[in-house]
């Protein structure tokens, strides 16, 4: 049986670089943001991509929070970004390398610069002392994983690391229902917000009911407040629909998803380049309306995590 060791909160002296701004913040117990930068190279286009990173930071600026954008820059993990090395990360796109947790010594050793996903965007958070990280969605059980055993590293991350994330639910390119199945046996809580039901990323619901609905920050903040405090190691998924005038059809996403898997299978798309191969092909069936949904949530996802960082930073 695999045992999981709880990652520890303090920096790692030598490797880690906290922004000075998040650094205050934390010292002063002042609430902090994560934000993933996978999105910005793998998730949309540039200048989009550019644009989204920036409104996402003034986003959780104005929200009373400290953003924390998350890299890996010439071999440092870091914990807050400069505007330039975002702009350097959007200008990449695709050609960065994206990290997850089994590329962080890699990546490192070679001096090498990366966007983070969930996965190592949560690790590098715990490590920093951030416990509060909003992204679009998570990764998580691939369809037809029974044969290709493609399960995102996303969901062990949430199993032994604690940090909240704070989602759209899972990309709705997944096996939802698989994806819940998974978090459950390895312990980790999805809570629905105002919501009874997964969302689908690009829809308010899913056909997937949630154990767990919270209706408050101050709620939710109760909620990981008690759960780390009994030194459970795991994260919590915090899922939050996407905001009503942005929210798409299902019946237009499905058809767009089934082309894309299409696609991706006749092009031999696997692994790591399924997700963001997926994501473009779905935007471009759609002409462009998923792009703007998929900005639209995560800005919403920011907002929630301000709010839910303030009421656990009230709680001490």
């Amino acid at each position: 049986m695999t045992r999981y060791i709880p990652i520890q909160t303090q920096a790692i002296p030598g490797d880690l670089d906290i922004a000075p701004p998040v650094q205050q913040a934390l010292d002063e117990g002042r609430p902090v943001v994560a934000l993933e930068s996978t999105i910005i190279t793998h998730g949309m286009p540039y200048p989009q991509n550019l644009e989204t990173a920036l409104k996402l930071e003034a986003e959780v600026l104005a929200h009373g929070a400290v953003p924390a954008t998350v890299a890996i820059v010439h071999g440092r993990l870091k914990a807050g970004l400069s505007h330039g090395e975002i702009e350097a990360l959007a200008r990449a796109g695709p050609s960065a390398i994206k990290v997850s947790r089994r590329e962080l010594g890699l990546v490192v050793a070679a001096g090498q610069t990366g966007a983070t996903t969930v996965a190592s965007t949560m690790l590098i958070a715990a490590k920093a002392g951030i416990r509060v990280f909003a992204t679009g969605g998570i990764g998580g059980v691939h369809r037809a994983a029974a044969q290709t055993f493609d399960i995102s590293a996303d969901l062990q991350e949430l199993a032994r690391t604690p940090v909240a994330v704070v989602c759209a639910g899972a990309k709705s390119i997944l096996d939802l229902g698989l994806t819940l199945e998974y978090l459950e046996t390895h312990g980790v809580p999805v809570v629905g917000y105002q919501t009874s039901t997964l969302p689908a990323f690009f829809t308010r619901e899913s056909a997937f009911a949630l154990p767990w609905r919270l209706d408050t920050p101050d709620q939710i903040a109760a909620a990981l407040h008690a759960q780390w405090r009994l030194g459970l190691s795991a994260g919590m998924v915090i899922a939050n629909p996407i905001p009503h005038a942005f929210a798409m059809p299902a019946s237009v996403i499905a058809r767009a998803i089934e082309q894309a898997l299409q696609d991706a299978a006749g092009q031999g798309i696997s692994g790591k380049a399924t997700t963001p191969f997926l994501l473009e092909r779905v935007n471009a069936i759609t002409g462009g309306d998923s792009l703007a949904a998929n900005i639209a949530l995560v800005l919403n996802n920011a907002r929630l995590a301000c709010a839910v960082a303030a009421a656990l930073a009230r709680l001490g």
